[in-house]
């Protein structure tokens, strides 16, 4: 059987046998050359970030999960010198995974800033959150970004415009701040409802790194109570909070808006089933505790603003549900603003009934925010008094901790005919309920700390400085506690004015 003609100039038969057609060879010379083309254009496929993480987890030492990590750093390095990496997306990601773990990743700042110019929406989304989590005000990598966050809050894309408002919302500087005040003050005013709730929760951010560009965010910022989406009046709610904190002027400026937080909460209160803000029965929790967290800032002191209020305090406290904590939760802060404001008195027993249901849950949470309440909030001495001696008759073995804490604070603040005593109360729980020897011992000398700071006056704030350092010191060893104290007795000549009881 004769073979056809095979004309071919490349052949690497034989030179006998180079005009005649062999169908394997030929093939498998084929295979061959594509195989080499593919290899010197195709990187390798680097490790997957779900592979990375199943490695690291399968190890069994930490020395085998560093050995892990510092090969995969290493192969990540490799990559980064490379001018146009095809995967550098998929190594910051991994890069991140492991600077999630504890380990060293400032080597990856200059590539996120590579992904973040990348026109690409995945690639800047992570190049992004690379950005939020690697770098600081400390690195200079910062005061490169600042260009590209311009660039993409001019964007079309509003997704992109999401991503460099959140950004900057997390790394800004004060420098990067006032450079780009502007930017998002213009972004508040668009009418694009996601574009402005993240450019309100910006400003409170830059709000917060340079106080003085608050003024600039006032107009657009009271715009916000106009709008119907609740998510823009959850922000606008929180930045005029923040404003109000930290401005006495602007406290007075946003007093006007009491009108206003009256009527959307009103609306909220009287709003039928709505699937998208309803949660387990209450409309937007989450809104109504913000607006009256924001009332109870402005209604303070004020008797005019206090007024405006009252009714729609007294329509939350009567109309929401205690059948579950999103309701307990309004009320909690239906509470504090009714106890902070000027309100009348039938709205203040109202508050304290409420309470008094709080103490009466089988929830501890809901039983023990009533009880902080009512220590620290209420004018009434003998509630006060009452809600002191309800703290220290719930105390056990398992709550001692965080209220001994409480306690101490409350020690601290409290008015001189509670001293005595809260003080031996606390002296007599922490023997009967410590948990060892030492936490007992350092309760005892802090208690001490707090009662000698009261006992000898102008002397006391000094005491309680100086020893602050010591009490680390405190061991197993009760003589080293007693010797402490002898040493303060001694330097400042401490005469005890009255026995503590």
């Amino acid at each position: 059987m004769a073979y056809p003609m095979y004309e071919v100039d490349w052949s690497v038969l034989p030179p006998e046998q180079n005009r005649r057609f062999n169908p394997a060879f030929n093939i498998a010379t084929i295979k061959q050359v594509v195989n080499e083309a593919i290899e010197r254009v195709r990187m390798p496929t680097p490790t997957r970030l779900r592979d990375l993480i199943r490695q690291i987890r399968a190890a069994r030492t930490a020395a085998e999960e560093r050995s892990v990590v510092n090969k995969e750093c290493a192969y990540i390095r490799s990559t980064f010198r490379e001018e146009d990496s095809v995967w550098r997306c998929r190594n910051i990601a991994k890069l991140l995974y492991i600077h999630m773990l504890g380990y060293p990743a400032h080597f990856g700042q200059l590539e996120c800033l590579k992904l973040i110019a990348s026109p690409r929406f995945t690639d800047k989304r992570v190049g992004y959150l690379g950005a939020m989590l690697l770098l600081d005000e400390r690195q200079d990598v910062h005061l490169l970004i600042t260009n590209c966050l311009k660039n993409d809050l001019n964007s079309n894309t509003q997704f992109v415009v999401g991503l460099a408002l959140c950004t900057l919302g997390a790394i800004a500087s004060p420098e990067m701040a006032r450079d780009l005040a502007s930017e998002v003050e213009r972004l508040i005013k668009s009418p694009n409802a996601y574009i402005k709730k993240k450019a309100a929760l910006c400003a409170f951010r830059i709000i917060r790194r340079v106080p003085d560009l608050m003024e600039m965010f006032l107009p657009a910022t009271r715009s916000l109570l106009t709008e119907k989406n609740h998510g823009v009046l959850i922000t606008g709610v929180t930045l005029i909070t923040e404003m109000c904190e930290n401005s006495p002027d602007t406290l007075n400026h946003f007093k006007k808006i009491v009108p206003n937080l009256v009527r959307i909460l009103k609306n909220l209160i009287l709003a039928g089933y709505s699937p998208e803000h309803d949660v387990s029965g209450v409309s937007d929790p989450f809104l109504q505790v913000k607006i009256l967290r924001l009332l109870r800032i402005l209604g303070k002191n004020d008797a005019e603003a206090s007024e405006a209020m009252n009714d729609i305090l007294a329509q939350v406290a009567t109309n929401t549900e205690t059948s579950k904590n999103v309701g307990n939760t309004i009320l909690y802060e239906t509470v504090l603003s009714i106890m902070d404001i000027k309100s009348e008195s039938s709205l203040r027993v109202l508050a304290i009934n409420i309470l008094g249901r709080f103490l009466l849950n089988n929830d501890k949470n809901i039983r023990y925010v009533a009880l902080n309440t009512l220590l620290r909030t209420d004018p009434d001495v003998s509630i006060r008094r009452r809600a002191m001696e309800l703290s220290f008759a719930l105390i056990n073995g398992q709550n001692i901790r965080s209220m001994m804490k409480e306690l101490l604070t409350f020690l601290e603040r409290s008015d001189a005919e509670f001293k005595a005593h809260c003080s031996s109360a606390m002296v007599l729980a922490a023997e009967r309920y410590a948990p060892s020897n030492k936490w007992h011992l350092d309760t005892l000398f802090r208690v001490l700390l707090k009662v000698a700071a009261w006992t000898i006056g102008e002397y006391g704030d000094l005491l309680v400085s100086e020893a602050s350092n010591a009490i680390s010191m405190v061991d197993e060893d009760g003589v080293a506690v007693q010797l402490i104290i002898d040493q303060f007795v001694k330097e400042h000549k401490i005469l005890r004015q009255s026995p503590v009881t």
